[in-house]
């Protein structure tokens, strides 16, 4: 039997991907386990000998305009570059997620994922904020200079499009507005691959209504939820997120307890 259209490419679908090799039971991004920050040596080689299906970093210039080197700000330094990391990585069977914190570590960053393209026969995302969300502060990276570089370097590959947030425990926090959706829609209309829009899960469930109509704009849209180390949620919330969503379309990159809890609610492994 032919292999499906797409099968090994970096804009394939994760739970199509995982599943086809025999790693997931079922097209449901719940059972996809993720591996966060992998962004030393040992995490790497942590991730890499771990049962994770997807290894998480953020990338960076060394001193800001270095080497492109994993690590998370306010850090601007770490222990293992981006051509380290690749190395590590290359070798498993992971799917890989590099989130971008400014736009000047792409270009030479999609240099570096060139060279080993030919070895990595699984998903990949690219991830930037390139868009103002629900109490954010943080800087965005450009949109249309992230996107014309990615798409021009790599036309296959998954886009993961997020928004700045910022959870706040002592007051009432806003979800995503149709303002922020509506402009991503308006981003994302000319795309071709595949985008995932990462949405911090304290904020999901004041905004469902919005982010229901933003991923029916295209059957190539998902959604990943994640969680900043603060923020306060509960399984409930996740589950109600589960209840309205294409199963298949959601991935849950979260902390624990929490990551725990809602797969033994779900019946799902971790």
């Amino acid at each position: 039997m032919a292999a499906p259209l797409g099968a090994g490419g970096w804009g394939e679908a994760a739970v199509e991907h995982f599943q086809r090799g025999g790693r997931l039971a079922h097209r449901d991004g719940a059972g996809v386990r993720w591996w966060h920050a992998a962004n030393s040596r040992l995490r790497a080689r942590q991730a890499a000998s771990s049962e994770a299906h997807m290894i998480e970093a953020d990338v960076l210039l060394r001193g800001g305009k270095g080497d492109p080197i994993m690590a998370h700000p306010p850090e601007t330094d770490s222990d293992i570059t981006l051509q380290e990391w690749l190395d590590v990585i290359v070798n498993t069977d992971k799917g890989i997620k590099l989130d971008f914190k400014s736009l000047d570590a792409v270009q030479p960053s999609l240099e570096l994922l060139e060279r080993v393209k030919p070895q990595l026969r699984r998903p990949v995302w690219l991830n930037a904020d390139i868009l103002p969300g629900p109490n954010g502060s943080s800087s965005t990276v450009d949109a249309k200079g992230f996107l014309d570089t990615v798409t021009s370097v790599f036309p296959d590959v998954t886009l993961s499009l997020g928004w700045t947030t910022g959870w706040h425990p002592d007051q009432q926090n806003k979800g995503y507005d149709w303002t922020m959706v509506k402009e991503m829609a308006h981003i994302c209309s000319t795309l071709s691959q595949p985008v995932t829009f990462p949405v911090r899960a304290a904020l999901v469930r004041q905004s469902m209504s919005e982010l229901c109509w933003l991923i029916q704009q295209s059957d190539r849209y998902s959604l990943t939820i994640w969680t900043g180390k603060e923020d306060v949620y509960s399984v409930e919330d996740l589950l109600y997120i589960r209840k309205n969503f294409d199963k298949s379309r959601v991935y849950y990159d979260i902390l624990e307890p929490q990551n725990s809890e809602f797969k033994k609610a779900i019946g799902i492994e971790c």
